[in-house]
């Protein structure tokens, strides 16, 4: 989730009443296809992943492209750099990834989007074919002729993995694109009689982007060379490009914003360029867009490796596919087709970022805006970390943790070059968009489950020194135990991410035998008490050490404004995941811990009209729209309690996902909304994102197999599966009994099999005893 600062919308958070539901499809059968070109592809090594046929035809890429979903829709690989899609007219909160359900309107093709974010970025080098004269601008909602923009119907478009097509109306031109790592192809299909154009448009950007630099140059008659630099929420956006057409170019003009000038060169801020040809009634015209984050040499060598050729039907093939290898890292069978949409379209949703920010060569652009060639690790970009560190990453660990260990050097990299972790990095830049240091409870995850592939001395410098830095309220925090909250705003938040994240330390720590250090970051991790209130049993803004912030209600939230992050007091008092014991002693032992739990679910009250629309997915004060609720649900797992568990993910899993397109209740957020459906669905989640525990809820598959890496798979029967049969009733691992209410991710990817039985009322003994409950701290 990220701040929505622009934009006063309406809080369209729906309120639910709670009760169940489940629903579940049998796959069809495997086959194993060639995987030597994919593994160049996706930058993995997937010859430990068989791909499982045709799972694409699973997803539906318009899920969460309607409410506040956000999320991209167009052609893309497995965390490619290009997401080549559609770009609407409209602006505006919900058009943060540039495209909204409900618009009908397309402005061109763009080589860059973000997926799920709650600020608008990106969008470079926008494609846009048309016919006859038109203004070189994008133009004016309700009048086509002042502009280029077209409009286009639904009916008109197809969408999936790797492919999308559709019907600009004004033109009577067929689009369609499919992409590799680091070029978007473009085809187009025009109609008889009518002069033919292909607009390079490098003004347009999506939502804060706005250009500062661009330039073109033909080179020669089908190529197109050129540069965008913008600054937006990413202040220093650098891309280059080389462009080549299929067909001979008949001219090239080039224009600075609307104004023609000589030659076929151009630099300015906002220049554009329009290659006319002769064609044919269906006459096809392709166009192969490669980019690079280093120069337009590397843009050219990155085309020369990934689609030297002209085959795009050949290139829609490879990226489904690509997008089939990866997901086939989860294969499930589930009773309901809704089901297996709902969670292959997360699965998808959760391998669009982070995205490779480098060149085939191995180059790529640093924080520092140095060049380094050649480096022994893929670097990637789009870190939504305070998302994303809640599951989105320990999914990753699970699944792909040879990708892991190049996001950790990605980020150790960053740390040499900016001098701290990265909080929110985009394109090159950190945003410091959110709270906490994120960056933490990621690194140690990695570093704690021994994923390997990176310096486990720099990432522990690196995690001290960012945690002891002095900004983002840190100085107040190290001086006070807490921040104070006449001094800062959403200093709750804060506090409390910190706390996460200094305990993420602390383990750290301990595990190197550095017992001093142990002991300090682990004082750190209990700051958390610090912003309870006993007399209200709420966390809440401190000004002093005997002073609260007043007045107190724990309904209200006003963004950017009070104590909390997009949130209010009743969501923010539960975010201990790092010390759910701890939490349940601050609220009186496991009865009042309870009730109050209970009473999340049902609380009804008025967060005020300057509330964030990210706190969305009501139930009662429960918002799954926003990451820090995400665990709560499980929290009943560390009480002997897993049926209210089950009563409560089932519910949020029927309830605030559906297939479609505003089947996400909230924004996407780069992948964690998904991953949280995609653990929760498998029947477990890692409530506390570090300790390598994942808590038990109620799966709605049958059977889930997970390939965990090294050639190991682990493999899930679920029996006994329906809709009213939504608790467990016993689990058997390896053979054995397993009466815990949680799995350690040691066990997951040892391999094995685990047969879980449900039933239709809750069981009194799986789960319940005090020896089995979930934990914080091995005991």
């Amino acid at each position: 989730m990220v701040p929505w600062h622009l934009h006063m919308l309406q809080n369209n958070s729906t309120m639910f009443n709670f009760s169940t539901n489940q629903n579940q499809l049998p796959l069809k059968r495997l086959f194993l296809c060639s995987t030597i070109f994919l593994a160049a592809l996706s930058g993995t090594a997937v010859a430990q992943v068989k791909p499982v046929a045709q799972l694409t035809k699973y997803v539906d890429p318009y899920i969460g492209t309607g409410f506040h979903g956000h999320v991209f829709l167009g052609a893309d690989v497995p965390f490619g750099a290009v997401q080549l899609g559609p770009v609407n007219l409209s602006e505006g909160w919900d058009w943060c990834s540039g495209y909204h359900y409900s618009d009908s309107t397309i402005t061109g093709f763009s080589h860059t989007h973000l997926s799920g974010t709650g600020i608008g970025d990106l969008g470079d080098i926008a494609i846009m074919p048309v016919t006859g004269n038109v203004k070189l601008t994008k133009g004016r909602a309700g009048d086509e002729q002042s502009g280029y923009y077209s409009l286009f119907s639904h009916n008109d478009e197809v969408a999936k993995p790797g492919y999308y097509s559709v019907k600009l109306k004004r033109y009577g031109i067929q689009a369609e694109l499919t992409a590799s790592k680091r070029v978007g192809f473009h085809q187009y299909t025009f109609p008889a009689g009518r002069e033919s154009k292909i607009i390079v448009d490098l003004r347009p950007g999506i939502g804060w982007d706005l250009a500062t630099e661009t330039y073109l140059h033909q080179e020669n008659a089908t190529t197109v060379s050129g540069y965008r630099y913008s600054k937006g929420w990413a202040k220093d956006q650098r891309i280059y490009f080389t462009a080549v057409f299929s067909k001979p170019i008949k001219q090239f003009m080039v224009y600075d914003s609307t104004l023609v000038k000589q030659g076929t060169e151009i630099k300015g801020r906002f220049v554009k360029g329009v290659a006319l040809f002769d064609t044919k009634d269906g006459e096809k015209i392709s166009l192969k867009v490669a980019v690079s984050p280093v120069s337009i040499e590397n843009a050219k060598l990155n085309m020369k490796a990934e689609i030297p050729g002209w085959d795009f039907a050949k290139q829609v093939s490879l990226a489904n596919d690509a997008w089939n290898t990866e997901l086939s890292r989860i294969v499930i069978k589930a009773t309901d087709p809704e089901k297996m949409k709902i969670f292959y379209t997360a699965l998808y949703h959760t391998m669009i970022a982070p995205s490779v920010f480098n060149d085939v060569n191995g180059d790529y652009l640093g924080t520092d805006k140095k060049v380094y060639k050649n480096a022994p690790f893929t670097n990637y970009t789009t870190f939504s970390l305070w998302d994303t560190y809640r599951a989105a990453h320990p999914l990753l660990t699970l699944i792909n943790s040879e990708k892991t260990g190049d996001v950790i050097n990605t980020m150790l990299a960053i740390y040499q070059q900016q001098g701290k972790l990265p909080v929110w990095h985009l394109m090159g830049n950190e945003t410091n968009c959110m709270v906490g240091n994120p960056a933490l409870p990621v690194i140690a995850d990695a570093y704690l489950k021994g994923i390997k592939g990176f310096d486990k001395d720099l990432a522990y410098e690196a995690m001290k020194s960012t945690g002891m830095k002095d900004d983002r309220g840190l100085s107040l925090l190290k001086k006070y135990g807490f921040i104070p909250a006449d001094s800062v705003v959403e200093n709750v938040a804060m506090g409390l991410e910190y706390a996460i994240a200094d305990w993420s330390l602390a383990q750290v720590a301990k595990k190197r035998g550095n017992v001093a250090d142990y002991a300090y970051w682990s004082k750190r991790g209990q700051n958390y008490r610090n912003y309870f209130d006993k007399s209200t049993h709420f966390m809440r803004g401190r000004v002093s050490d005997d002073k609260w912030r007043t007045p107190f209600n724990p309904f209200s939230a006003t963004h950017e404004k009070d104590d909390f992050t997009e949130g209010n007091a009743w969501q923010y008092t539960w975010l201990v995941p790092q010390d759910v014991e701890g939490l349940i002693e601050l609220q009186g032992g496991n009865r009042p811990f309870e009730a109050k739990l209970d009473s999340l679910f049902v609380a009804e009250g008025d967060m005020g009209g300057s509330s964030s629309p990210d706190i969305s997915g009501l139930i009662g004060q429960y918002a799954h729209g926003n990451e820090p609720s995400h665990h709560i649900a499980y929290l009943y797992g560390y009480l002997g309690k897993p049926a209210k568990t089950a009563d409560k993910v089932r519910f949020i899993m029927d309830s605030l996902y559906t297939d479609k397109f505003d089947g996400l209740c909230g924004n996407e957020d780069v992948g964690q909304m998904s991953a949280w459906f995609v653990f929760s669905a498998l029947g477990f989640y890692p409530v506390n994102p570090v300790n390598g525990m994942y808590v038990f809820g109620s799966p709605v598959v049958n059977e889930a197999t997970l390939n965990v890496g090294k050639g190991k798979t682990f493999s899930l029967s679920v029996k006994n599966n329906s809709k009213i049969n939504k608790y467990i009733q016993s689990v058997v691992l390896n053979g054995k009994a397993y009466t815990k209410a949680y799995i350690m991710h040691s066990d997951l990817v040892k391999g094995g099999k685990m047969t879980i039985v449900m039933g239709a009322q809750p069981s009194a003994t799986w789960g319940t005893k005090e020896t089995d409950r979930a934990y914080s701290i091995a005991k």
